[in-house]
């Protein structure tokens, strides 16, 4: 995508991630919108960003409020004409507390934000993107941790719902909107408020997915690394299969695609 003269809103957008893509995208000329709770970091962001020539704005809410996405949405239309471009980026950490021992509230707190606020944000910007139908972007952050568990022990909300965002986008992509080009973010270890700075560089892993997000892929990836922990898992995976579940000859006769797509081909005949 072209981003010049585009509309980009990022929830989380003040710091960390949201802000370096900020950066990225304003420098390649699009018009940014920033959103969270944090009044005194989005002004504090949008300050930088028009002072380095940045057409930069900010609204002040909540990802977890259906209202509050829906205002963010009258505010961007109504003060760049449209959005174009929609980053889910807001998301916050966990304690280390195992699945059993998991406090209910917190897990609660992080769903809301991480999986239930990007999907506000996906649905609010993704209806209105689908009604106009002009050219459009939905992104979302997920995290390494929706590939594989990053962490050593623990982490029991982050990690899986950072997996049901990387499962929400991919629904999405099966829905196949023509006009709306999508992307999944999936960071590293990246040094921002939420790793305490530990990391790779934040400008450096924004530079790395912009790439990716100006030549339209869906996967925007960064660490290297994180093949060797991906392989892992589907290494596992596969030597199940192998074992208990092999490949045989007509073997797709369950298989769910190919059934929806043989019921939908006997609706036209």
């Amino acid at each position: 995508m072209d981003f010049a003269g585009k509309t980009a809103v990022i929830t989380g957008g003040a710091t960390g991630i949201g802000f370096a893509l900020a950066r990225q995208l304003g420098r390649a000329g699009a018009r940014i919108i920033l959103f969270e709770p944090r009044e005194n970091c989005l002004q504090e962001a949008v300050s930088t960003l028009t002072g380095q020539g940045v057409d930069a704005k900010y609204f002040v809410g909540d990802v977890t409020s259906t209202d509050q996405v829906e205002a963010l949405a009258d505010f961007a239309w109504a003060e760049n004409g449209r959005a174009d471009i929609i980053i889910n980026n807001a998301g916050i950490g966990s304690s280390r507390a195992s699945v059993l021992d998991a406090d209910p509230d917190e897990i609660a707190r992080v769903y809301d934000v991480n999986f239930f606020g990007v999907w506000n944000g996906i649905r609010t910007f993704g209806k209105r993107f689908r009604a106009d139908g002009k050219p459009s972007a939905i992104y979302a952050t997920a995290s390494e941790n929706a590939l594989f568990n990053a962490l050593p022990m623990g982490g029991a909300a982050y990690v899986s719902g950072k997996h049901a965002v990387f499962g929400l986008m991919e629904v999405l992509r099966r829905e196949a909107h023509q006009n709306i080009e999508l992307g999944v973010i999936i960071p590293g270890w990246v040094a921002t408020p939420l790793t305490r700075g530990m990391g790779m560089d934040v400008d450096e892993f924004a530079g790395i997915i912009f790439k990716q997000m100006q030549a339209g892929e869906y996967y925007l990836v960064s660490h290297a690394y994180n093949m060797v922990r991906f392989d892992e898992r589907y290494d596992e995976l596969k030597a199940a299969f192998a074992e208990y579940a092999p490949r045989y000859d007509g073997d797709d006769e369950y298989d769910v695609q190919k059934f929806f797509a043989s019921a939908q081909a006997a609706k036209k005949t």
